[in-house]
Formats: structure tokens, sequence, C-alpha cells
């Protein structure tokens, strides 16, 4: 069967922090161990179970930083502890990706590669497989860097964007023209209007081959470094091999580092309901609203005169909202946060503020 193919897999790629769902998300339990949307199933575990569908359980491996390693074995029992992978040090998804790509090289020469992050929403998961299939279908032929691009729906100001050419060079697949960054509102409007710009998806799919020789040309200080642990690399000694380069790596995102870069990048544009959830507004959009717009979360929330609000709160507390427009309310056991929801891209900030003035026990 074509979807069990030996050589395709996954790296789900799950070390972050989730700043932006603070409180919830907190350094010791960060969202993609949570069940954001109250669905009883962690974004983690979701994720996990989409790709099981179409990748040997084997091949399923899950980078994350050493201090959530227990988090991963006890939310994926059936996940072995050799495919939970430890990052020594948060370093940004360079590294990681250059990790996980040697590792499987050195088992697999002819592995190809789903890189994913743990946190996403995908709410069409046979459009998902689809269109990860066609990628990697693609990849095991072509020397290609792939990434799935969606099809925006509004001028989003917090995602990238990928222009491509418009004549496909196979089933679906495009020869991507431009990276851009976080657009402004009116660069954003232009896009959509223009039609041939995508969200970029952060979901990457590659041949493992590809993808180190892109290492080589683009970031070859960080490649040398896994190439020098590539004798450890599936032995006892790799955990110290990696303690002792992983610190010296750059912190780089691999869109900056390689995908910006390299000239044999292609998207595939795809429509399979997704949201990255990187905000509470995300959240709001795939919750289920009251009359009034409000998506609240806790058993006893009494709404009067408050319209379109995000409301996250525990069930055993009783919370009176009045006339509050727009606003996100998020309430645990030791953080109270209101805030308006057009600020919600400076929550980053607003934690990074905390930290200065009250340390790190509220993060």
């Amino acid at each position: 069967m074509t979807q069990l193919n030996s050589h395709f897999y996954v790296a789900i790629m799950a070390g972050g922090i989730g700043s932006r769902f603070w409180p919830h998300s907190r350094t010791d339990n960060p969202k993609q161990f949570l069940d954001i949307l109250n669905t009883g199933k962690t974004l983690l575990q979701w994720t996990y179970e989409r790709f099981a569908t179409f990748i040997p359980k084997e091949n399923i491996f899950v980078v994350t930083h050493q201090q959530y390693t227990g988090k991963v074995a006890e939310q994926l029992p059936e996940v072995s502890a050799a495919n939970i992978v430890s990052e020594p040090s948060r370093k940004n998804t360079a590294p990681c990706v250059a990790y996980i790509s040697h590792k499987i090289h050195k088992q697999d020469p002819l592995a190809n590669i789903i890189c994913a992050p743990a946190d996403h929403l995908i709410m069409d998961g046979p459009a998902f497989t689809s269109a990860c299939l066609n990628a990697l279908l693609f990849v095991q032929k072509h020397s290609a860097l792939v990434t799935l691009g969606i099809k925006p729906t509004r001028p989003d100001t917090g995602y990238g964007y990928i222009q491509y050419e418009p004549q496909q060079v196979a089933d679906n697949v495009y020869k991507v023209k431009t990276f851009t960054e976080k657009p402004n509102l009116e660069l954003a409007k232009t896009f959509l209007q223009s039609g041939d710009f995508l969200w970029n998806a952060g979901i990457f799919v590659w041949n493992v081959k590809t993808i180190v020789a892109a290492f080589r040309d683009y970031l070859p200080e960080i490649n040398e470094l896994f190439e020098q642990s590539a004798a450890a690399l599936n032995t006892p000694e790799e955990k110290e091999s990696i303690e002792r380069v992983y610190p010296q790596c750059t912190n780089i995102s691999i869109d900056y580092g390689i995908m910006e870069k390299a000239d044999n990048v292609y998207v595939i544009p795809s429509n399979f309901g997704w949201s990255d959830l990187g905000t509470w507004a995300s959240a709001y959009e795939n919750l289920e609203k009251d009359y009034l717009g409000n998506a609240v979360q806790g058993k006893n929330v009494v709404v009067i005169d408050a319209t379109k609000c995000m409301v996250k709160v525990p069930n055993e507390k009783l919370v009176l909202l009045q006339g509050l427009d727009e606003f996100i309310v998020i309430d645990t056991q030791d953080v109270l946060m209101i805030c308006k929801k057009d600020n919600e891209q400076q929550i980053k900030e607003y934690v990074a503020e905390i930290k200065r003035n009250k340390g790190e026990k509220y993060l």
C-alpha cells in the first residue's frame, strides 16, 4: 500500500513554549500538550493520530525539548522511547530539522520526511493526507523542498506568505517565487487580491538527501556540527554527542535559513481546514459561539451585554462578564488575563514584561 511506504517518515516538532497562549500555556505545560478546543485530546495527540493513518508508526518521530520528553511519552504511549528525540536547548527549527534529518538519514538514506508542528488544527483529514502523499511522492522523484501552502481566506498579518509561479510542474505542484514574512495589512490585502499568494503553513516535505544537501549549501556550520555527531547517532552515545554540539548551533528558523534562499523550493496549494492555533483569536475562530458571538469555555459564566469575547475560565468559578466587546478573558489558578482581541499579537511582549517585573513564577 502506498500510504504505508516504509521510506515515508514524519518528524513532529513539539518543543515550543506557546507563549501567545499564555496564561493557559506555560513553560512547563505548553499548548501542544493541552486540549485547547475542548475535544478530549491534546493538539499533539491529534497530530500523531493524523499522521498514523498513512505513515508507518515506527517511522513517526517526535522532536521536543528535553524538559518535555516525559510528557510526550505520557501522551503518546504508542511511540517508542527511541522515537522521542530530545533537544538539549531551544535553537529554533533549523537545528531541530538538521538533527532529525541526520538521524533518519543514518537509519534510511532513502527516507522522505514530513516536518510538521505539533500544534496545528486540521479539520479535513482526507484532504490533508492527500496533500502530504502528493508531496512525498514528488520529493521521492525530485530534488525538491516542498511546503504546503494554504489558500488564504482573509488578509491576515500574522502569517508568512508564499508567492508561486502560475504553471504547475507536476500535479498541483508549483515553483515558489517569493516568501514574505508577516506583511502589513495593506500588503496582505494586495496579496489576497492577486490570487497567486498562499499562507505558509510551516509543514515541509523533502527527501532526506535533499535536505542534508541544502544544509550543506546554506547552513554549513550547523550541518558540520551534526556530521561530527553522525557516528554517535542511533547509538547509546547520541545523547552525550548532541549535548555537546547543540549549544553551538545558530538560533535560526528553517524558513530563514534554507527555504527563503534555496532555488529548488516548491509549494502545493492546499485547503484542509488549517489553523496554526497560534493565538487566542485563532482558538476563538474555531470554537462554538453564543448568539452574541462569545466563545465561552467554563460552566459558570454569566454574560450580560458582552459580545465577541474569547472566555476560558475554570468550571468551578462563577464569572460575570458585563459590557466587554471583543476581549480575551483567560483565568487560571494563579493568573487572570483580560486583553483586547486586537492586541493579542502583543501577548508575547506582555509575557516578556511579566518576566522582567515578576520573574518566572507566572510563566
